[in-house]
Parts: structure tokens; C-alpha cells; sequence
């Protein structure tokens, strides 16, 4: 889990400094995490088509650069971008795994209090990868608070990711979020956020977790590293869904 401290519409600088963390992993890491647009940071009050203007296509400069870090250090990796699709723009999550084959997610509630409705087009399909024996759902930041969205439906997925530009001010909320989503749900959670200010001048302390699924925070924070780390444990999960099988007791219900 990588909290990027994200340089605002640094686009070069901030995929520099990617492929310089990713040359401190561990050679046993199977995933990567960034934060929500990390290329570019998060385009809150911006007009339209100045947004549009560093907007890419799956096929250009950033996700290729993922792509070519994914193979090379033989990891999935995945995150956010602002993306041009058909003349709309999209808040895109990627997940690029290292033998290129790629999945995407269009974020489904855009925070309206940044007018994010007004630049980006909102998804409406769920994102489960399956990858290494896992099978991953992504999420991109306000989604955290809508637990409807968010629900694991007959254990549909064993880890949730969400990532994040969540300002500091309201962090407490994110924290509390990514608990009540991995509880609820009975899977893994991990949260990245980013670090660093935004234009206009909003702070982002960089809050990352990783929780398991009784609600246990099981982060492995090293010192002197932007790196964090966390260990899931197949077995583990799947032994306390027997044992309590909370889920099968879970009310029905479909998205209208």
C-alpha cells in the first residue's frame, strides 16, 4: 500500500515517484496500492475541460507506465486515473495485473460537495477481479460511505480496496468507514489515502490501513518507508466464515 505524496497536476513527477518506491518492494509482494488519481491528484472545483486537458485513454502514458511496472516487478497494481472514454470523463480505477491483462472500475458516487458530478460521468457496474486465488473488489473514495454499494453478497469478494483523496479534516471518517465496511462484510479491507496539499491548500495526511475481517487492524507500517505492508491469510478467512457465518443471515435486496 503505497500513500503517495501526490504533486498536483505533476503528472511526470508523480509517476517518478512510483517506480522510485516500487524499487524499495519486498520481492514477496503480490499487490500494489495507490491513492485515487494519483498521476494528478483530485481536480475538486475545477472547470470541465481544463480537467479534460490532462485526462488520458486507457492506452496512454499512465497506464502504460503501470503496465511496464507491473511486469517488471511481477505485482498487480492498481488505483486511479482521470480518464477520457468516448468524450467523457471518468474517475477510473485500474487494475492492471503483471501479465497485462487490465480491469476497470468508473467510480459510482461522485462527491457532489467538490462538484466531481459536474466534471465526471458516473459508473454504474461493480469491479471483482480474481487474481491469485483472491477475489478483489475496487472502490474509489465517497463510495466507502454507501454501504449498498460496498455490500459482499454471498461473500462475492474476499477484499475490498478502496482508494483515496481524503482531506485530514474529515479522516476520522474515513478510518471509521473502512472498519464498518471489513465487519459488515466479513472480508479484507485496505484504504489508501494520499499525502501531501491540494491547490487549494487542503491537507492529506496519508491514512492507510489494512483491516482484517473481525475489525482488526493487521498493517505493517516499517520505519523510514512509505511502504506499507499487509499479510492475508486465505485460511484464516475462510475458517471464521464457517464459524460465523454472519453473511448467510444477511437481508436480500437489489439495486434499482
Amino acid at each position: 500500500m503505497l500513500p503517495l505524496e501526490i504533486k498536483w497536476e505533476e503528472k511526470e513527477a508523480n509517476l517518478k515517484s512510483v517506480e522510485e518506491k516500487l524499487s524499495l518492494l519486498h520481492p514477496e509482494t503480490d499487490l500494489v496500492i495507490l491513492p485515487e488519481t494519483f498521476s494528478t491528484g483530485f481536480p475538486s472545483g475545477e472547470d470541465k475541460e481544463r480537467v479534460r486537458s490532462f485526462a488520458e485513454k486507457n492506452s496512454d502514458e499512465t497506464l502504460r507506465f503501470i503496465h511496464y511496472l507491473a511486469h517488471k516487478h511481477n505485482v498487480a497494481i492498481t488505483g486511479s486515473y482521470i480518464a477520457d472514454s468516448g468524450g467523457l470523463l471518468y474517475n477510473r480505477g485500474f487494475f492492471i495485473e503483471p501479465s497485462g491483462d487490465e480491469y476497470f472500475y468508473d467510480k459510482h458516487h461522485l462527491f457532489t460537495m467538490a462538484q466531481e458530478d459536474k466534471v465526471f460521468s458516473s459508473g454504474n457496474q461493480k469491479l471483482i477481479v480474481r487474481y491469485r486465488g483472491w477475489n478483489i473488489a475496487l472502490i474509489i473514495c465517497y463510495d466507502i460511505r454507501f454501504p449498498v454499494w460496498c455490500r459482499n453478497v454471498n461473500n462475492g469478494y474476499d477484499l475490498l480496496i478502496a482508494v483515496a483523496n481524503w482531506p485530514a479534516t474529515r479522516v476520522d471518517a474515513w478510518n471509521k468507514l473502512l472498519y464498518a465496511r471489513a465487519i459488515e462484510n466479513q472480508a479484507y479491507v485496505c484504504g489508501v489515502d494520499c499525502k501531501g496539499k491540494d491547490k487549494k491548500e487542503f491537507e492529506y495526511d496519508g491514512s492507510t490501513i489494512a483491516i482484517d475481517f473481525k475489525g482488526k487492524d493487521i498493517t505493517v507500517r516499517l520505519p523510514d518507508n512509505d511502504i506499507f505492508y499487509a499479510v492475508l491469510q486465505r485460511d484464516k478467512l475462510d475458517y471464521f466464515r464457517e464459524k460465523f457465518p454472519a453473511w448467510n443471515d444477511a437481508d436480500l435486496f437489489v439495486l434499482s
